[in-house]
């Protein structure tokens, strides 16, 4: 006995040290070993074009969190390098996005301190998440709540962003106090910053419609055209950091001739940051030192909405790419690695981070061939801070809000409300609610929104479809489970139509659809068979699967009778009643 218990520990300590089970948790190791070296030219060239994408996009995401831009930096390379290891697509590129920004603003306020400490709890409750097996709770998100939360994110950034545009300064963060504030002070913009940003607007839009057009399947006739639509799809691809640039170039020229024409970013610190972990205090400008705890209470539901937005952001780009390139992913193996680049990279004073769909479009067309990409991607990101941040100084802000607006313009779609209106009309009220209240606070947004569609989820299951015909007996279909909220529903229908009837009607209950019940419902029908006993009538059960029967069975309910199709039963109280 005691042998063959050690045998079975000995057997589990095989298979947990196993090479197979180092695999699963290290996904290198399934590709590292066949490593080529065509693939590390795609790679490189991958990493390459994805680095110089990365760079103004995450500087300009840092606005949105209401961060000094260098924090878009400190958050994009930590990523690149975790993913390598322990990510299962070849094409996800994990940084700074416009929602998680977004959402990082709504909780912190632009604290970066508070923002690293965000991303390390974040990070801890994602991988504790992996740990658990708990992605399944990313599936009580409905596509509906996405898609609200989604377009009133990106009208919410694009808004914040006109402020860039114009010139202004001191406008409110809140949505509809800087709708008003904006506008109203339109007669203070800056020419300078106007010219700017709309000329920048113009070339971004230019070259996405560019891009857009020469991204057709049709095959390039000559080599001459091959080369050209390249040049310019890298162009186009690259169209970010060529535009940020060159407005910078644009400044600076000006600004060394005494011209100070535009808004720029000023002085940022150079070198990488410290690795240390965030701090878990905070003091405020009178000098009050704010605890560990009232920084949590703080976060309030964003502890909550973060997490679960930043995994759902990433797994649902992950998902899409690897359906398009053909393989799969491993849902808690991602969860994973999202929950160890936001633990640490807070310790590089990063923000919360997730898949970027941007860049991750970026680096499949350019043909990535494994998550090597990330590493070089990553390394572009760290040599930036080593040694270009001093060129930082110039970039004017209008520059970075036409990248913002040009990247969160696409996100708003709301060609899906005719598709819902024709598909499920009930879906535009969790789509309402979500893009409503996130224009008050985005996390309200995707609370309301959740628990919208969880109501609208709990009231199908209590009010499943029902039809009733009649053959003799009643035949009573239930169209979908039952489950013990519909239990009450069904017993009124069955009291209406046949035991409050005069006469009294037997019924068959044609349960081909049930799959599982519970006491609930065993109690409930155990007192409809009560009731028809005492009416003279019967309850007949038809179409039970065998998990059913063995319930009814094991639950010993008194004068139950079944047959395997409503055939059957009525065919029975036919011979009866001869």
């Amino acid at each position: 006995m005691e042998q063959s218990r050690l045998g079975r520990v000995s057997s589990m300590m095989r298979s947990c040290c196993s090479y197979s089970t180092l695999k699963t948790w290290l996904p290198i190791l399934s590709w590292l070993p066949g490593y080529r070296l065509k693939w590390l030219q795609m790679d490189l060239l991958a990493g390459l074009t994805v680095g110089l994408t990365a760079i103004p996009q995450t500087l300009a995401y840092a606005e949105v969190a209401g961060l000094p831009v260098q924090y878009g930096l400190y958050s994009a390379f930590m990523g690149g390098f975790i993913y390598t290891f322990l990510g299962t697509s070849k094409d996800v590129t994990i940084g700074p996005t416009a929602i998680m920004s977004l959402l990082c603003f709504s909780v912190v306020g632009g604290q970066p301190h508070r923002a690293a400490l965000l991303a390390l709890l974040c990070g801890l409750i994602q991988t504790v998440m992996a740990l658990l097996r708990l992605g399944f709770l990313l599936d009580f998100i409905s596509y509906p709540v996405i898609k609200g939360f989604t377009c009133a994110s990106a009208i919410t950034i694009a808004v914040s962003q006109i402020k860039n545009i114009l010139g202004l300064r001191g406008i409110p963060q809140q949505f509809f106090l800087a709708v008003y504030y904006t506008f109203s002070r339109i007669p203070e913009a800056r020419v300078g910053d106007v010219v700017l940003g709309l000329i920048c607007l113009a070339l971004l839009v230019s070259l996405m419609v560019m891009k857009m057009y020469i991204s057709s399947d049709d095959p390039p006739p000559s080599l001459c055209s091959k080369v050209s639509r390249k040049l310019v799809w890298s162009v186009a691809t690259m169209r970010n950091a060529l535009v940020v640039l060159a407005a910078s170039a644009v400044s600076y020229s000006l600004d060394s001739r005494g011209y100070h024409v535009f808004t720029i970013t000023g002085e940022t610190p150079s070198g990488l940051p410290p690795f240390q972990p965030p701090p878990t205090t905070d003091t405020t400008a009178n000098g009050t030192v704010v605890s560990f705890v009232e920084i949590v209470k703080g976060f309030g539901g964003g502890l909550a909405v973060i997490p679960l937005m930043g995994l759902l952001e990433s797994i649902a780009i992950a998902k899409a790419f690897a359906s398009q390139n053909n393989y799969r992913i491993n849902v808690n193996q991602e969860l994973l690695a999202i929950g160890v680049t936001n633990t640490l990279g807070s310790f590089v004073s990063a923000y919360p981070v997730t898949g970027s769909f941007g860049r991750t479009a970026v680096n499949s067309q350019t043909g990535v061939c494994t998550p090597a990409g990330g590493v070089i991607m990553g390394t572009i990101v760290l040599v930036s801070l080593r040694f270009l941040m001093p060129a930082l100084y110039y970039i004017p802000k209008a520059s970075l809000g036409a990248v913002i607006i040009c990247a969160v313009t696409p996100m708003c779609d709301l060609r899906i409300l005719a598709k819902m209106w024709r598909i499920s009309k009930l879906d535009l009220l969790s789509f309402g609610v979500t893009f409503l209240l996130s224009f008050w606070e985005v996390q309200y947004g995707i609370i309301g929104g959740v628990a919208t569609s969880g109501a609208l989820l709990l009231y199908n299951m209590a009010r499943p479809q029902i039809k009733v015909s009649d053959h003799g007996m009643l035949v009573i279909e239930l169209g979908s489970g039952l489950s013990f909220p519909a239990t009450e529903y069904l017993s009124d229908i069955i009291h209406t139509q046949a035991l409050q009837v005069s006469p009294p009607r037997s019924v068959v209950l044609d349960c081909r659809h049930v799959s599982v019940i519970d006491y609930s419902v065993v109690s409930e029908l155990r007192d409809l068979l009560r009731q028809f006993k005492l009416q003279d009538q019967e309850l007949v059960f038809s179409g039970l699967r065998p998990s059913v029967l063995v319930v009814l069975l094991a639950a010993d309910l008194q004068g139950i009778k079944y047959s395997d199709s409503v055939e059957a039963a009525l065919q029975r109280q036919n011979f009866l009643n001869d």
